[in-house]
């Protein structure tokens, strides 16, 4: 019998790990914005623009979630 291991790191440079974390930082934050400005207008909605659409407030988060982080 035989057993294999494989491990792989890399670290990259700390210019290359740095640039990454601000790109991560970049697109967590859109993704925030994404979400506040949904929820905020979709607040602004009344009830009976927000049945037209299909929504009722309590679904308002859920919606937003779905719209910055696609889940």
């Amino acid at each position: 019998m035989a057993y294999v291991n494989s491990t792989s790191t890399t670290h990259g440079s700390f210019s290359d790990r740095f640039a990454r974390l601000v790109k991560d930082l970049r697109v967590a934050m859109e993704r925030r914005r994404v979400y506040n400005r949904t929820v905020r207008e979709l607040s602004a909605l009344s009830s009976r623009e927000l049945a037209d659409l299909g929504l009722s407030r309590t679904m308002i988060t859920r919606v937003a979630i779905e719209a910055a982080y696609g889940k």
